[in-house]
């Protein structure tokens, strides 16, 4: 069997060209149907995701809401201010099943995928299936900066 097949060759035959088109389109496929919570959006969770600001802050102090707080999924953390001038930092990944939180509002740390919430003051469990609190992350607060560590 020859390795290429011309146009005119009979319908059903395998050959390389065939196998490695179908491999590339399947991977295509794949590579833009992937997402790490099993949706295909990859629209910011609302009330919550940020971006991080120039110079290797993770955020400013003025973008956390007090009484709330913002989640970056890339860092896969989520700040929080439950009081003024009061600043921690929490895993974003949920103890329950490790779905990345989607919001923070109402004093809570909330998780799309099955409902659990946490407490923005403490990441102890506030409700829902979660077994463990979100564990604590080190933030450095200078001036108006937010750094991880």
């Amino acid at each position: 069997m020859s390795e290429d097949v011309g146009p005119g060759d009979e319908a059903g035959i395998t050959t390389r060209r065939n196998v490695v088109g179908a491999g590339i389109i399947g991977f295509a496929v794949t590579v833009t149907g992937c997402s790490s919570n099993g949706k295909s959006d990859n629209k910011p969770a609302p009330g919550g995701a940020a971006s991080q600001p120039a110079g290797g802050a993770l955020a400013k102090t003025t973008d956390i809401p007090v009484g709330g707080g913002k989640i970056f999924k890339a860092q896969k953390v989520v700040v929080t201010q439950p009081t003024a001038g009061e600043f921690k930092a929490f895993s974003a990944v949920c103890t329950h099943q490790g779905c990345i939180v989607g919001t923070v509002a109402n004093g809570t740390i909330n998780c799309p995928c099955h409902g659990s919430k946490f407490k923005v003051s403490d990441g102890s469990v506030a409700g829902g299936p979660a077994p463990q609190p979100l564990p604590s992350k080190p933030i450095t607060v200078t001036g108006t900066d937010i750094k991880l560590g």
